[in-house]
């Protein structure tokens, strides 16, 4: 068809921060993510790093004239691990200056999630296939080491066994200790290769010359003393091994590292589905010449075709055709929404029933969707404060733990039975190095934030970060602006008064109170003007869209919208239409002259107002605009409309008010508007206090103001002009589409315009902080008591003694444990 598109967006400009996001293979623990946030942070250009755990993602902000992609990558190579896709140009790039044109943003990510889902697929069978064999290998030295076998061979039959589960089924961890040495640092591969190589090698050197371990004479190991060869194999002593206590420690560590796996794979499980949703094609016209091309091809500018049952590839405002979307996977909202021409249809939306046409508007990195998963992603890279206890403890956890281990093994060996102290000494020494591995720990916050940021996003609630996750379950004040927050935004229509009629009961809509009760605000519904049998309000509200049907002021679009939701009410067309600016609007309609607007224009129109003076009065003081309407200089009556609250509104600051929140509303319209709004919404009282007209620089004052009080005030608004209170409060809470600047400025985005989304998000907030909080607990109860009971402090008083394979199991259960607690969010 011809129509312009657009060309590809100029690169950034030198010198402007950008940021990658690049997914790593490799990582066995959090120590292994901290020492690659080290590395990272030692390059030139770098502005920040962060490299989580629990999404295998290092996320680097850096300069570009002084840094390059492949600069970090090779930093990564460096310490001993690898990035997915580097080899592809800008793999895993989500930097600020994304490539607009053509969707190669969107498809890159697309097709870096699939090497990255591939990854871990593979991951995922080998692990398995390392556990199988391992516990094939390992349940014969089992039963040989358990059952205490005394016959000759018993310990080279354990020894072949048992090499090859761990040199290869646990390879990994000796590779990761060794990468730790290498530079200077120690972790939990480190814990696990020196316990389960220290069993391997006291055993090997058992078996292979005994007399080492022996001394003078040899011993059993369920007694203690000295046994003879058996009769017919004399073939020197049968020492003591502990090659079941090294083999099941893989085994166990092995299992758990699967559960985790299976565990981690499960909570990022909102972005892949929101990835997953990305159509692969898409059917557009050029040149009058219906293509169908890869969605990273289609360009700004193009008309797109969407038939029923289909998906919206890009962003795009429609142009021919109607339809109703499903928008749940952007607004979590469960109803369709109709599309007709102009609307706008967003990426990876359900086209439910008619089929049409869009022009493209936002491609590639540009989509919401792909907004979305990089905020998200953003959001789970970031830690929360209460993570710095964590990562505080693990940097001196590993050393401390390794300097306990050698105290205890010098402590048995000095302390222990004679004719066992080197044994025990190296099983106790183990069981504490076993014990002692901070996985959970590393794991209690970022899985907590992962769960919590993917289950936000699933109910269209977009949270920035960890520290925001973990601030806005401490917020105590709620500020809530009000035009277009608890209001809709746009005049609706809330009295019909027809002059003479005032007296009969005959004014249509709400504005019919009696003394001292309490306004109903509501846009007006055509059916009270029938039920009323006002046939007069029916032909005001006529007369006056029909005069103001060729007028672009919001009042006037609102009286017109009331009289189109009639559908029996007919509209004449006006002729010689004049907009007077500011008051009002005259115009022809069927050979009367028609005025309608402000007292000021009846007054110089000669039209008496003052049977509706009464009326007009108590309607003002209700916070309603009064619209006059008058036919051939003779009053017909008047017209009420104000801002009316959201639907949800009232449910939604009761909820919060439930909850013990304040609620406070700003707003720069007049103190009896605001007021009337405030008694609409909260009737009891439930808003605690009420600032009119407040400039929007007035009102980040305001949001000082409650600061001050020591409070952590939350700030809920449209994003644009309550920016500066936004940016002031702790919590800024951008309600809107997610299509625009709040996604960018917001540190939580409400992608569906519901107040309960405010609610929701606190609520989510709580319960992730509760889940991290109790992640960590348990992760260092868990170290706390099991280091002393490994390590036999208990023994003389108890008898206890932990044996390596037992600390092994509970090592890894606990990791499990604290992936399993956090997945609970997800109901």
């Amino acid at each position: 068809m011809g129509e312009s598109r657009e060309a590809p967006a100029s690169p950034a400009a030198p010198g402007e921060a950008e940021a990658v996001s690049l997914p790593v293979t490799g990582m066995t623990c959090a120590a292994c993510a901290a020492n690659i946030e080290r590395a990272l942070k030692r390059l030139p250009g770098v502005g920040a790093a962060g490299v989580n755990y629990a999404t295998n993602r290092a996320t680097v902000t850096f300069d570009p004239s002084v840094l390059g992609v492949p600069a970090i990558v090779e930093a990564i190579r460096d310490v001993g691990y690898d990035v997915i896709g580097s080899d592809e140009p800008g793999a895993g790039r989500s930097g600020r200056s994304p490539r607009e044109s053509g969707g190669q943003g969107a498809e890159d990510d697309g097709a870096l999630e699939d090497l990255e889902q591939q990854a871990r697929d593979r991951e995922y069978r080998a692990l398995r296939f390392r556990l199988l064999l391992g516990a094939g290998l390992a349940t014969p030295v089992v039963v040989l080491g358990m059952a205490h076998a005394q016959f000759a061979g018993a310990n080279w039959i354990q020894l072949a066994l048992s090499a090859p589960v761990l040199f290869f089924c646990g390879w990994q961890f000796y590779r990761g200790a060794w990468k730790a040495v290498r530079h200077l640092t120690a972790d939990m591969n480190t814990l696990i290769a020196v316990g389960t190589g220290a069993a391997f090698a006291y055993s090997v050197v058992a078996t292979v010359a005994p007399a080492v371990v022996l001394g003078s004479g040899f011993m059993t190991r369920s007694s203690g003393t000295v046994q003879p060869p058996y009769a017919g194999h004399e073939t020197g002593p049968v020492a003591p091994v502990y090659f079941e206590t090294a083999v099941v420690i893989i085994v166990l560590v092995l299992l758990g590292k699967l559960l985790e796996a299976r565990a981690r794979g499960r909570t990022s499980e909102a972005i892949r589905r929101l990835i997953g949703l990305q159509p692969r094609t898409a059917r557009i016209i050029r040149d009058g010449i219906e293509l169908e091309l890869p969605t990273r091809d289609v360009l700004r500018g193009d008309i797109v075709i969407v038939r029923p049952g289909e998906r919206v590839p890009v962003d795009g405002e429609v142009t021919d055709g109607a339809s109703a979307v499903d928008e749940s996977m952007l607004t979590g909202e469960s109803m369709p929404v109709d599309k007709t021409v102009g609307s706008s249809v967003y990426g990876a939306t359900m086209n439910t029933t008619g089929a049409f046409r869009f022009r493209a508007t936002r491609v590639g990195a540009e989509t919401a969707l792909q907004q979305i998963v990089r905020l998200v992603r953003e959001a789970q890279g970031r830690r929360a404060p209460i993570a710095r206890m964590a990562d505080a403890i693990s940097a001196w956890f590993t050393p401390a733990v390794i300097g306990v281990a050698l105290v205890t093994f010098a402590a048995w060996y000095a302390l222990g039975p004679a004719d066992a102290r080197l044994s025990t000494a190296m099983v106790s020494a183990v069981a504490v190095l076993i014990i002692a591995c901070p996985c959970a720990m590393g794991l209690a916050t970022p899985t907590a934030i992962l769960v919590g940021t993917g289950k936000g996003a699933e109910k269209g609630i977009l949270i920035r970060g960890g520290e925001i996750l973990e601030r806005a379950a401490s917020v105590a004040t709620v500020v809530f602006d009000k035009t277009g927050t608890i209001t809709n935004g746009t005049p609706e229509v809330t009295d019909v008064v027809p002059a003479g009629k005032r007296n009969k009961g005959h004014g249509a809509g709400y504005g019919r109170e009696r003394p001292g009760q309490v306004p109903q605000f509501g846009a007006l519904d055509p059916m009270e003007i029938e039920a009323s049998a006002s046939t007069d309000s029916a032909e005001l509200l006529a007369l006056a869209a029909s005069a103001e049907a060729n007028s672009e002021h919001p009042l006037a679009q609102a009286i017109v919208r009331a009289a189109k939701t009639r559908g029996s009410l007919a509209l004449p067309a006006g002729s010689a239409f004049e907009a007077i600016p500011g008051r009002g609007v005259r115009v022809t309609v069927d050979g009367r002259q028609v005025t309608v607007g402000s007292e000021a224009l009846m007054r110089e129109a000669g039209v008496d107002v003052t049977p509706l003076a009464a009326d007009s009065a108590r309607l003002t003081a209700m916070g309603r605009t009064i619209m006059f309407v008058a036919s051939d200089a003779a009053l017909q009556g008047l017209i009420a409309l104000a801002d009316t609250p959201r639907p949800e509104a009232r449910a939604a600051i009761a909820r919060l008010h439930a909850m013990g929140k304040q609620v406070v509303m700003l707003t720069g319209d007049n103190d009896a508007t605001a007021r009337a709004i405030a008694a609409e919404v909260a009737p009891t009282g439930e808003i605690a206090r009420v600032v009119a007209g407040v400039l929007p620089g007035r009102k980040s004052d305001e949001v000082k103001a409650l600061q001050g009080g020591g409070r952590v005030v939350a700030m809920v608004g449209d994003g644009i002009n309550d920016a500066p209170a936004l940016a002031q409060a702790d919590i800024g809470i951008a309600m809107g589409s997610g299509t625009d600047v709040a996604l960018e400025t917001a540190d939580i985005a409400l992608m569906r315009a519901d107040l309960n989304g405010v609610a929701d998000a606190i609520e989510l907030s709580g319960r992730t902080l509760r889940i991290i909080r109790q992640n960590l607990f348990w992760a260092f109860f868990y170290n706390v008591l099991g280091i002393p009971l490994a390590a036999g402090v208990f023994y003389p008083w108890t008898g206890w003694q932990l044996s390596p394979m037992i600390a092994a199991a509970a090592m890894s259960f606990s990791s499990v444990s604290v992936l399993a607690n956090s997945l609970r969010l997800r109901r």
